[in-house]
């Protein structure tokens, strides 16, 4: 089950960039398996680093900060990926669905919930082990700014409750398509009825010397 912060916490750097009019469903991190690559990397310059120096370069103190050097450069991306992973977020609320990345320049990728045709998600084994998978949107447009997203934690209860926001959108519009076709078929049935009012009780029909008859009976003609 999804934690109940990811729920009502809203931090400032996602929360920018939800509407007024929008409630936000969930929103959640990536999961930190997303971090395992360049961790292995780290782990794996750290050991080799080690173990060259002691062995194949030692006495060699330039080659030695060399090893050191690049496994500090694997250090650094480490780092850096784990300040991206800490400020991106994956959003769902009422309306939409967003994925905010970066941390000097920032990207916010969207995607209407109203233009969602399909949504599916998929599990490696991996996934399935540490408890992430991948979601896969299909949409009515040719360019999609959303299409794949990876490392999503909770998946099952993110795509149910995704799931459930695009079915309360397409109940919401048919709703509004039947109470459209009704007021227009009370509209059809108004004027119908007031057709047949007029044409069940018509107007006399008064004939034009209808004047010159009634002007025959003045009392000052006959004088």
């Amino acid at each position: 089950m999804i934690p109940a912060a990811t729920i009502k916490e809203e931090p400032a750097g996602a929360a920018r960039y939800l509407l007024p009019n929008e409630d936000c469903v969930a929103m959640v991190r990536r999961h930190p398996a997303v971090l395992l690559p360049a961790s292995a990397y780290a782990v794996a310059g750290l050991l080799a680093a080690f173990i060259l120096s002691a062995t194949l370069l030692r006495g060699h103190t330039t080659l030695i900060l060399i090893i050191w050097g690049l496994w500090g450069v694997l250090m650094v991306r480490l780092i850096w990926q784990a300040i991206n992973w800490a400020v991106d977020y994956f959003v769902i609320t009422s309306k939409r669905i967003l994925l905010t990345s970066g941390v000097f320049t920032r990207s916010v990728a969207m995607m209407p919930l109203s233009k969602v045709t399909d949504m599916s998600f998929r599990r490696s084994l991996a996934g399935r082990l540490l408890g992430y998978g991948e979601f896969v949107v299909e949409s009515a447009g040719q360019d999609q700014a959303l299409r794949t997203i990876d490392h999503i934690p909770y998946p099952e209860d993110l795509y149910r409750r995704v799931c459930d926001e695009i079915f309360k959108q397409g109940t919401e519009k048919k709703g509004k398509e039947d109470k459209k076709g009704e007021v227009l078929q009370e509209l059809d049935d108004f004027e119908l009825d007031s057709e047949m009012i007029a044409n069940r009780n018509p107007l006399p029909e008064v004939p034009d010397d209808s004047y010159l008859m009634d002007a025959s009976d003045d009392p000052a003609d006959e004088a």
